[in-house]
C-alpha cells in the first residue's frame, strides 16, 4: 500500500463528506489494502461479515446461489463500497459472497473499531451513514427495476447508467444481475444491435 493510494482513497472519502485531519489520521491506521485475483473470493457465502470494503481498484459481485443457480446481486468498481449490510449490521452469518471479477485491490476497514471512531469524529459517522444510505437507495432503486420494467427496459437502463459493467463483465453475471436467462441477455443485445 503506497502512501499515494492510501491518499487517493481518503480523498475519495472527503469528497463524500469532508473529514478532519485528526479523522484522516484515525481512518488511515484502520486502513488495509487487500489484493485479490480474478474470480477470487473475498467474503465466502456462510461467513458474517465484520469488514466493510471498497474496490480501490477493479470489480467486484455479491452473488449468491439460489436453486443451484449463481445469482448476481450487486456489482462493484472503482470506489464503490461492497459490504454485507444484513451480516454486518444483524452480526449473523450472510447467505451472500463477496468476489473479484477480475485482478482487484480492496480497501478494507474493520468493522468494530471502525465503529468505535463514530464517538470521537462525528465527521467518519456521518460519512459512512452517507454511504450506506447511499448503497440503501441504490438497492431500492434495482428492486423497482425488477418490479416494474421489462427485461429490455432493465438492459437499457444498464447501459445508460453503467456503461462499464457492460465491458467489464460476463454475460451470465449481468443476466443474473437483471434477473433473467442469458440466453434472453443475447436476444436482447442483439435486438438493439
Amino acid at each position: 500500500m503506497s502512501d499515494q493510494e492510501l491518499n487517493e482513497f481518503l480523498h475519495h472519502l472527503n469528497s463524500i463528506h469532508p473529514l478532519s485531519s485528526d479523522s484522516h489520521r484515525a481512518l488511515m491506521e484502520l486502513v488495509t489494502f487487500i489484493p485479490a485475483e480474478k474470480q477470487e473470493i473475498l467474503q465466502p457465502i456462510g461467513k458474517t461479515c465484520r469488514t466493510i470494503y471498497f474496490v480501490h481498484h477493479g470489480a467486484a459481485r455479491i452473488y449468491y446461489y439460489k436453486e443451484e443457480k449463481d445469482v448476481t446481486e450487486y456489482f462493484a468498481f472503482d470506489r464503490d463500497i461492497i459490504i454485507r449490510a444484513e451480516s454486518l449490521f444483524t452480526g449473523k452469518p450472510s447467505n451472500k459472497g463477496i468476489q473479484a471479477i477480475e485482478p482487484t485491490t480492496f480497501v478494507a476497514l474493520a468493522a468494530d473499531p471502525l465503529f468505535g471512531l463514530f464517538d470521537l469524529h462525528r465527521d467518519i459517522e456521518r460519512l459512512f451513514y452517507k454511504l450506506v444510505e447511499k448503497s440503501y437507495c441504490d438497492t431500492l432503486q434495482r428492486l423497482e427495476h425488477l418490479q416494474f420494467r421489462t427485461a429490455e427496459e432493465r438492459y437499457r437502463v444498464l447501459m445508460s447508467q453503467a456503461p462499464r459493467i457492460i465491458q467489464k463483465i460476463p454475460l451470465k453475471y449481468i443476466a443474473s444481475y437483471l434477473g433473467i436467462t442469458q440466453v434472453s441477455l443475447s436476444r436482447i443485445r442483439a435486438q438493439l444491435g
